[in-house]
């Protein structure tokens, strides 16, 4: 309890009590405009993705003249990066459930591994625990997968959901850092 304790002191000393309260404050925000207009607030955000990759995918193509270490990664990362960024600024609604289609196969593919690589370390002695979580993780990852539309279609609220309650986290988080 003591280290739990330390730890809080230390956090409290590395951040100001209001960068979470700001921080919470816009994830709630976020949250409920998923709720409210999930399309439009979507493909908002992911116009801002595309630009953010316009802008980051110019500065990495630029960057290969000032630092020509690893230059063919950087170029490649930075067409990527234009490309993309151009297609969904050109084409937002349909980048934006191409996104978030992407989004949905890769968390599928990532919980059916993280599943396996659970079961076997259950089987090598860490507990029926974690293994029932990997059975739980292949699971998911298979509805995720054999249902990738209707996963991509209820993702904005799923977002939303977890934006409201990671938002109310992070606004009692600073409440607590501000009193301790």
């Amino acid at each position: 309890m003591a280290t739990a304790a330390a730890a809080f002191s230390e956090q409290k000393r590395a951040m100001p009590w209001w960068i979470p309260l700001v921080q919470g404050i816009a994830l709630v925000i976020l949250g409920v405009l998923l709720f409210i207009n999930p399309a439009t607030t979507t493909v908002f955000f992911v116009q801002v993705l595309a630009l953010y990759w316009l802008i980051s995918g110019i500065f990495e193509i630029v960057s290969i003249f000032v630092d020509r270490s690893a230059w063919g990664w950087k170029l490649i990362g930075g067409i990527i990066g234009i490309l993309a960024g151009y297609y969904i600024l050109t084409t937002p609604a349909l980048g934006a459930i191409i996104l978030g289609f992407t989004l949905v196969i890769v968390l599928g593919i990532q919980a059916i591994v993280l599943g396996v690589v659970n079961i076997i370390q259950a089987l090598r002695g860490a507990g029926w625990g974690i293994g029932v979580l990997g059975v739980i993780n292949i699971i998911f990852g298979v509805i995720l997968l054999s249902n990738s539309l209707i996963a991509t279609a209820t993702l904005p609220w799923v977002l939303g959901a977890v934006a409201v309650v990671g938002g109310i986290s992070a606004i009692l988080m600073a409440l607590r850092l501000r009193s301790a």
